[in-house]
Order: structure tokens, then sequence, then C-alpha cells
């Protein structure tokens, strides 16, 4: 299985991207600069990240300061804007280390961040790491934080952090030298930092990560930190985010304000926009050969060759056939390793479909965790000794990601019931129609998307006319995420989430009924399965089952309301019906 997690080994082709961020980067005559990485959720913006420090620091690691910047992380434990002023002082101090003077100057830094944060000294734990003297109380103040931390917070962490942080405050270590205005604060952090950056030496670059995962406040308080640097010498921050998401959190976060202050809001502070490339089916294709390279245990030397092999072959696909799956399996010296030839033989036939299904589009995270519930699908039947051919459990899951939870539960109802389904597939399979027979479901003819996809799905190998699916359907519905949306739920919250999900009335006197069993920690996980639910939608010119559920939700807890304004705000021209459901709500004003 593959973890899910950023990379900084180029398998998408990005060096070409990377690159050009990279000459951004060293470039003196372009800094100060703030670079955009866009993409959508999944698409590799944390993997771009990885790639392009990875890149500055193998070309001028010496010269540059790297400073990696969490956004999501911080969100409930700190305030935004202190949390990455401290984390880039803290940056400027291990570097200071050894000049005492320098050292001195990064106090007055934390100083300065202090006095944005209301529990005061909190995160400078860092400072013990980094030999700076401390006393007693400080050591009190990092025990509290971490107490924090490691416990979470309660009245007595809280209030405990609190004291400290005044203590220490009053001590005199952190004292100000004088009253000053917010505006006398913010020059003098910004006349301080870029005399250390100057003494140093070097150039610094900041790395900010999952901004687009907070909640609006969090975004924008980070944002507005980042406002302090612009224009400052030899400082570069590279922002990856969904450019949707965040404009959203400024529309939320700035009420009352037009599309075009969104739009200009972050246009000001992101000099140059850089778009994730768009994966398409050789793309695709060349990620597949990489993962299950790494999946069969290949030494990672060769797994490289590979890498630098397909890249050639990506470049060169305008005028050139891209590389035979036997050239790869070559390279990886992997002549006798029969699952990996069976892995390369499917990636041919689930490329297209990867690349090219509405659902899916070519995302490198969802096409991951697709394989990784393959995977984990065919483990658990190895334990329980099911005999189940991965292939067909690849199809499957690919089905119910495409076609929905909805369309999914039939095609399992129509195998539970036997109800003549394998002479349905076999008269598919055989005479490939253009249109699906009037005898299948009625939510595989949905909308013309789901019908054109589930085509495609019987054309995929291996067929299924002729096989048992019982033993491979068992399996599903224990495993299913199309399943992914009741993980983590209370068995009342999937009772309640059936129901909603095939809600079409807010009227529904079964959705009023099961709302009521829903606990108040719950509201946000079902309304984010609903969403996912509603994802599946490519038609909106009717109503579709679920959204009145979700209006629903939205209508009794105010965060999950939060989080599906920001999904109907990606709608585009949102149709008739949906604002006369929403015009009037307080969670989407």
């Amino acid at each position: 299985m593959w973890a899910d997690v950023e990379s900084n080994i180029d398998y998408l082709n990005f060096g070409e991207v990377s690159s050009l961020a990279v000459d951004i980067l060293k470039s003196e005559n372009m800094l100060p600069v703030s670079i955009g990485i866009f993409g959508n959720w999944g698409a590799g913006k944390s993997s771009l990240l990885k790639i392009i420090e990875k890149q500055i620091n193998q070309e001028d690691g010496k010269d540059i300061l790297v400073v990696n910047f969490d956004a999501w992380l911080y969100q409930g434990y700190d305030d935004a804007r202190a949390a990455l002023l401290e984390v880039i002082a803290t940056k400027l101090n291990e570097a200071a280390q050894g000049n005492p003077n320098l050292v001195e100057n990064t106090f007055s830094l934390f100083n300065r961040v202090d006095k944005v944060r209301e529990l005061g000294y909190t995160l400078d734990g860092f400072a013990l790491a980094m030999g700076i003297p401390t006393g007693g109380m400080v050591s009190k103040g990092v025990g509290a934080i971490k107490n924090i931390f490691s416990n979470g917070v309660n009245e007595n962490t809280y209030q405990e952090a609190i004291s400290t942080g005044k203590e220490v405050a009053n001590s005199g270590l952190i004292k100000d030298k004088e009253a000053l205005t917010p505006p006398q604060q913010i020059n003098l952090f910004r006349d301080e930092y870029s005399g250390i950056l100057k003494e140093l030496g070097k150039n610094l670059i900041v790395f900010i990560d999952n901004l687009d995962r907070c909640l609006p406040q969090n975004a924008i308080q980070t944002l507005e930190a980042i406002r302090l640097f612009l224009f400052l010498p030899n400082t570069a921050f590279v922002i990856a985010a969904d450019e949707d998401m965040i404009r959203t959190s400024v529309s939320e976060y700035f009420k009352g304000t037009s599309a075009r202050h969104h739009i200009d809001y972050l246009d000001k502070l992101i000099q140059v926009p850089i778009r994730v490339p768009r994966t398409g089916l050789l793309e695709i294709r060349s990620y597949l050969f990489m993962l299950h390279a790494v999946n069969a245990g290949v030494d990672s030397n060769l797994v490289e060759k590979l890498r630098i092999a397909l890249e050639k072959s990506l470049q060169e696909s305008w005028h050139k056939d891209p590389m035979k799956k036997e050239d790869a399996i070559k390279i990886l010296e992997g002549e006798n390793n029969l699952e990996l030839a069976r892995a390369y033989d499917q990636v041919d036939r689930l490329a297209p479909i990867f690349a090219t299904s509405p659902i899916i589009h070519g995302n490198p995270r969802i096409v991951k965790r697709l394989l990784n519930i393959v995977k984990m699908r065919s483990n658990i039947a190895r334990r329980r000794s099911i005999s189940l051919d991965e292939n067909v459990i690849t199809k499957l899951v690919i089905f119910e990601r495409c076609a929905g939870e909805t369309a999914a539960n039939d095609l399992y109802s129509m195998i539970d019931t036997n109800k003549g389904y394998k002479e349905l597939f076999s008269e598919i399979e055989s005479t490939k129609p253009k249109n699906l027979p009037d005898s299948v479901p009625e939510s595989w003819t949905k909308d013309d998307a789901t019908s054109d996809f589930i085509l495609k799905w019987f054309d995929l190998e291996p067929k299924l006319s002729d096989k048992d699916l019982r033993a491979s359907i068992y399996l599903s519905r224990e495993t299913m995420p199309a399943a992914h949306y009741v993980v983590g739920l209370s068995p009342k919250a999937r009772d309640a989430l059936s129901v909603l999900i095939t809600t079409t009335r807010k009227s529904s006197q079964a959705a009023v009924t099961a709302l009521r069993d829903i606990s108040q920690d719950e509201f946000v996980p079902v309304m984010e399965s609903l969403i996912e639910h509603l994802r599946t939608i490519t038609e909106w010119s009717k109503q579709p089952a679920g959204f009145a559920g979700a209006v629903l939700v939205a209508d009794k807890h105010i965060e999950a309301g939060k989080v599906f304004k920001r999904f109907i705000s990606g709608i585009n021209d949102n149709p008739h019906w949906m604002n006369a459901l929403i015009k009037e709500k307080k969670w989407f004003k």
C-alpha cells in the first residue's frame, strides 16, 4: 500500500514547473516575491512544494534559509499570524547561533510576536533546543504548553499557560523597551527582521501548505501575516492552496464585499501564480508505473532510473510513442517479477478510466486511495482465505467511486438476489451497446455521464458475467468507501446519513426524525459525507437526492452550514431551484 503523504520524488513530471519556480526563487532581481502554487484537492500541490524545496536545497542550500509552515497544524492551538511570525523568528534564531548580537536581535523579534499572541511566550520552547539561556519560568511555560498539546485544552491547562505567560512577561525577559502602537510594532518587526537577514547574508524562503484546509479566520490571518513581509528584501513565500477555497474564505471573512474584492485580495498577495499541471492519460499511466514499482519493493536506484526514463518519455510524447510496459519492467530488472508484470498489465486498462472519469479527473490522491482500497481488500481476502481476483476487486472499487453509492448498492443488490444479473452482464459485455438496456437500475441512467461511465466500465477487463461475485461484494460492503462516507460515525449517525442521502424534500418526516439521532460533534462529519455523495453529481438542472438532507443539516449546525456553503460556492451557475432553497438561509448569507 502507499502512504497518503506528499513526496519529494517527482512521479508526475512536475520537473518543468518546479524548475520555473526555482529559477524565480534563485533570481536576486526577482526578490522579494510571493509564488502561488494553485490546484485542486489532491492535485499534488504539497508534493510540488517538496520537489521545489529539494531542488533549492541541492543547488543553494548554504545560501538560503528554508521555513516550512503547515497552516492547518496550528488551527485551534495558536493565533495563525503569531504562529507564522514565530516560526520565522525561530529559524532566524537558529541561523544566528554563534553570533551573540544577532541572537539578541532575534529575542526582540520574539517580543514583537508576543504582542500578537494572547498567551504570551508560548511556543518559544524552540529556544530551549537552540541553546538560548532559559530559567525556571521559561521551562515552566514550555511545560504548560506541552501539557496543552499532549492532553488537550481544558480549563486547568489553559489557565496554567496564561498564568505562566504573564509571569514570564512580567519577569522582564521579553519586556518592551517602550509602549508602542500596533503600526509601530509592525514597522519595528519589519526593520529588525530585515536587519537580521541582511547581516546573515542569506535569503529566506517560506513554504506554506494546507492553507485551504483552514477555517476562513485562520486562512486570512496567515495571509495577513504574509503581508508584513511583502516587499522586504531577500524574502520569498511559496504558498500552496486551492485558489477557489481561499477566495471563499475571503468572502466569508470579509462579509459584504464584492466578488471583485475576493479576486483582488489574493492577486495582490500572489505575484507569480503557478498552476499544478493537469494530469492526462500519459501522466497517470507513468504515475501508476511508479507507484507499482515502489509497492513491489524495487531497489530505489532502479526506481529513480525508471522515473528519469518516464520523464523523458513524457517530454517526447508529442512526437514519440509512450514507453511500453515491457521497457519499464526491463529498466526495473523485473523480467521475472510476476507480481509486477500483472500490475503493469492492469495499468494500461485502468489509466484511461482514472484519467477521463469525471469523478476522478486524474487526481493523484484519489488514484492512490483507490489503489490502497484494492490492496486492503486483497489483504483481508487473503487473511480470510477468500479466493478473489484482484482485478475484479479493482473493477468494483472503480464502480463504487465513479458511479456513486446508490448505483453501487443497486449493483450489489442485483448480485445478491441473483435476478438475472449474469444474463444482463453477458448481453452488455458481448454486444457492447451504445446505450444501457432498459432493464438496468434507474440509478445507472440518472444522467449521461453516469451511463457513459458504466458502459466503459463494462468494457474494462476482466469480464464479470462468468464470475461468482458474491464473495467480492461481501468484502466490498465491509470496506466500501463509497463507505468512506461513514468511517468514524456512530451507528445512529450512519443510519441518519443513509436517510439524509436519499432525502428529496425538506419536509421529509423521516429526515427530521433522523436529525434527532445525530450528536452535535457528528453534524460536520455527516455533512462532509453528504457532500462526498453530492460531488458525484454532474448534472444540476434538477435537485439531486441528498441536497435537501444537506440543507436540513446546515440548518441545525452552524459549522456544518459553513462547510456546505463552501461546497455550494464551487458549483458554477447555481440553478434556480438551488437558489430558492438557500437564498434566505442564515448560514448562506
